[in-house]
């Protein structure tokens, strides 16, 4: 069941493994489609490793006692499937609408290059980076038709999710996502589905993960994700602009 939840401080363990770093990370085939519910206990998670979200892109690695966060992966023809446990100790839902400051919201974040190609997509769709809220909306920034600004744009036939929180330490928050995935072709004024892929064995997708993390302020506290970014004049908040510094997934069986 999805819930969504006021501000909620509560304490949490540290997560002690460390995330390994590779240069391209074998996702398992699921014979079976997992029941997306936020509970994540289907047999097929099994055949999936851990990945750690540790890596701070905005502000610094959060105290364990704050935040802490594990993903891993699944594939069919169909879908990506993802599974996100955060053990987070204020979950923050501030915005009712979807596309104001929903970065300054808890979500998670979902960076997809389909062809793994890297390069900017601020104002193509030349990748994606989805904006998953406590309420289940999907956004993402797209290139206005009427002008060569971008503009924000739910994209909820994208992603569907569902998440559950635990009532008993460390009170983790367990996601259960499944993602289509869409190639460059896609317009937000035609048939959604002329550029939906599907997936095959060996395929390589560009790919990284990050969460928003904020505990009551007006901006986010911290973002951190499942890669390493190189500081731009400072700046590591990198992609939301440029699948170059995604990782990439290989599908395998």
């Amino acid at each position: 069941m999805k819930c969504i939840f006021p501000i909620v401080v509560l304490n949490v363990m540290a997560n002690t493994s460390a995330f390994a770093e590779q240069d391209i990370l074998d996702v398992n085939y699921a014979k079976r489609a997992p029941f997306i519910d936020g509970k994540s206990d289907d047999v097929e998670w099994g055949q999936s490793q851990w990945q750690n979200i540790n890596f701070p892109l905005i502000g610094a690695l959060p105290d364990s006692a704050d935040f802490s966060g594990k993903y891993r992966l699944l594939w069919d023809h169909g879908y990506l499937y993802l599974n996100v446990v955060v053990v987070d100790d204020v979950l923050y839902d501030r915005f009712p609408n979807p596309l104001e400051r929903y970065w300054d919201d808890d979500c998670v974040e979902i960076f997809i290059d389909e062809d793994a190609s890297g390069g900017e997509h601020l104002k193509t769709y030349n990748a994606f980076a989805y904006h998953v809220a406590l309420d289940g909306n999907v956004v993402d920034i797209g290139p206005d038709i009427s002008s060569d600004k971008t503009h924000f744009l739910l994209l909820n036939e994208h992603v569907s999710s569902r998440w559950s929180r635990s009532d008993k330490f460390p009170y983790e928050t367990n996601w259960e996502l499944k993602i289509q995935v869409h190639n460059d072709t896609f317009s937000s004024t035609n048939n959604p589905n002329k550029s939906r892929v599907n997936l095959d064995e060996n395929k390589k997708i560009g790919f990284m993960l990050a969460y928003c993390d904020n505990d009551g302020s007006e901006e986010r506290e911290s973002f951190v994700g499942s890669h390493y970014i190189e500081a731009v004049n400072g700046d590591k908040n990198l992609g939301y602009k440029t699948a170059d510094v995604f990782g990439i997934i290989k599908l395998v069986k």
